[in-house]
C-alpha cells in the first residue's frame, strides 16, 4: 500500500512515519470515528472521574452508540468482516491516547472477555453471548489473576472447579478483575479438581456465591472498576463451561493475543504523553520564549518520538504476523516487554517537560505517568516476558 503525501500530512503528532496510512480506507474511517468519540465525548468525562475513582456509566452508552465493539469477530458487530489486527491495535492506541482506564474498560470487554468466548466457546455459546456483547447490551469481564497468584497462575491457580452431574461448583478468589463490579458475564478460570487442568466458565451477574467487591485506593487506572471476587459454592451449568478450553495451553492462546493488545496500549500512553508534552513545550514560555526552543527540551521530545516510532514499527509487524496466523508467544512477549519499557521512559521525560505543573491533574500528564505503571506490570511482567523470549532464542528454559 502506497502512503501519499496527503495521508502523511494528516497524521497525528506521534505518528511521525504515517503508520495509520497503512489501513485501508474503510478501516481508517472507523479509526477516525473512534478518535472523534474519544476527543469530543469521552475526554470531558475523564479527569473528574479519575480524581473520584469512579467509572462513569455513560461510557457504556457512548461506546454502544459508536458501534466499535465486536469488530475483531466476523459476524458480530457492525463491521461484518473481521477487522484487521492492525485496526484493533490502532483502536487500542487511539483510546489510550485519551485515557488508559477507558481503553482498559473497553479492552477487557471487547478483548479479554469476548475473545475468550469466541476462541474458547463452541458455536452455540458464541451465538448465545457475543451478539449482545458486540452491541454492548451486555458487558464482559475476565477473571484469572488471584490474590496470591500472578506470574505463577499457569501452575498455581487456587480457584477450583468440581463437577456434580451437569453442574460445576466453583470455589476460590480472584483479584484485579476489571469491570467485574458491574459486568453481566464474567469469564472465570478455575482448576478442575479431577484432572488438574484449567477450564473456563461464564458466570452471570447475580449468581449466588459470586461476590465482587470494588478495590479502593488505587493510584493508577482509577476509572477502571477493578474488583476482588470471592467465589463460594458458585454453581455453573455445564452449558456455560467454555467447551473448547481443556487446559492452560488453550488459555495461553488467548493470552498471546491479548498481550499484544497491552503493547498497543503502552504505545497509546507514549503517544498521549508525548503529544501533551509537545503541546506544552510550544505554549509554555520561559526567559521570553517557548520552552520548545531550548535544546534540552527538544532532546527529551526527540528521544520520546524515537521510542514511539520504533515501538510502532514493531507492533505493525506484529499485527501482520497475527493476521497471517503465524505469530507466537515470544512475538507478543517481546513486544510487551520492549514497548512497556520504552513507555516508562517517555512518560517520565514528558512529565519532566511540564516541570512542577506535571503533577497537576488539570494538565493530564499525571494520569499518563501513573497509569503507565499498571500497564508495565499486567499481562506478564517484563521479567516473565523476557524469559519467554529468552527460552525461544536460546532453547534453554530459565524459569524456576
Amino acid at each position: 500500500m502506497t502512503t501519499t503525501m496527503e495521508q502523511l500530512e494528516d497524521r497525528t503528532a506521534a505518528d511521525f512515519y504515517g503508520y495509520e496510512a497503512l489501513l485501508p480506507d474503510e478501516e481508517r474511517k472507523i479509526l477516525l470515528k473512534a478518535r472523534a468519540l474519544m476527543r469530543d465525548r469521552v475526554k470531558p468525562l475523564v479527569n473528574e472521574n479519575w480524581a473520584k475513582g469512579e467509572f462513569p456509566e455513560e461510557l457504556i452508552g457512548l461506546f454502544r452508540e459508536s458501534g466499535l465493539a465486536g469488530l475483531p469477530y466476523e459476524g458480530y458487530g457492525e463491521h461484518r468482516p473481521a477487522a484487521s489486527n492492525l485496526l484493533s491495535g490502532l483502536l487500542a492506541l487511539e483510546m489510550t491516547r485519551t485515557d488508559a482506564s477507558v481503553s482498559t474498560f473497553f479492552g477487557v470487554h471487547n478483548g479479554l472477555a469476548m475473545y475468550s468466548i469466541h476462541s474458547g466457546g463452541d458455536q452455540e455459546q458464541r451465538d448465545r453471548w457475543l451478539p449482545a456483547m458486540a452491541a454492548m447490551d451486555k458487558i464482559g469481564a475476565f477473571a484469572m489473576t488471584e490474590p496470591l497468584g500472578g506470574s505463577d497462575v499457569a501452575g498455581g491457580m487456587r480457584t477450583t472447579a468440581r463437577r456434580e452431574g451437569d453442574t460445576w461448583v466453583l470455589d476460590g478468589a480472584k483479584k484485579w478483575i476489571g469491570n467485574a463490579t458491574f459486568a453481566d458475564y464474567v469469564v472465570v478460570w478455575a482448576r478442575d479438581v479431577d484432572d488438574n487442568h484449567v477450564k473456563g466458565f461464564v458466570v452471570e451477574k447475580g449468581t449466588p456465591g459470586f461476590a465482587p467487591e470494588k478495590i479502593e485506593g488505587k493510584t493508577a487506572f482509577r476509572i477502571v472498576e477493578n474488583a476482588e471476587i470471592t467465589l463460594t459454592g458458585v454453581r455453573v451449568p455445564e452449558a456455560d463451561r467454555l467447551q473448547n478450553i481443556n487446559s492452560f495451553r488453550d488459555v495461553a492462546e488467548i493470552l498471546r493475543a491479548t498481550r499484544s493488545g497491552v503493547a498497543w496500549q503502552a504505545l497509546g500512553v507514549m503517544a498521549g504523553a508525548y503529544e501533551l508534552a509537545l503541546g506544552y513545550a510550544r505554549e509554555r514560555r520561559q526567559f521570553g520564549r517557548p520552552i520548545g526552543g531550548f535544546q534540552l527540551v527538544q532532546d527529551l521530545l526527540v528521544k520520546s518520538l524515537g521510542n514511539i516510532t520504533a515501538s510502532w514499527g514493531m507492533l505493525v509487524q506484529l499485527a501482520r504476523l497475527q493476521d497471517a496466523g503465524i505469530f507466537r508467544d515470544e512475538h507478543s512477549a517481546l513486544a510487551k516487554a520492549f514497548v512497556t519499557s520504552r513507555m516508562r521512559e517517555v512518560v517520565a521525560w514528558s512529565r519532566e517537560i511540564f516541570g512542577g505543573n506535571g503533577i497537576l491533574l488539570e494538565h493530564d500528564i499525571a494520569r499518563f505517568f501513573a497509569d503507565a505503571e499498571a500497564i508495565y506490570s499486567f499481562e506478564g511482567t517484563r521479567e516473565m516476558n523476557t524469559l519467554i523470549v529468552g527460552k525461544s532464542i536460546t532453547g534453554e528454559s530459565a524459569f524456576v
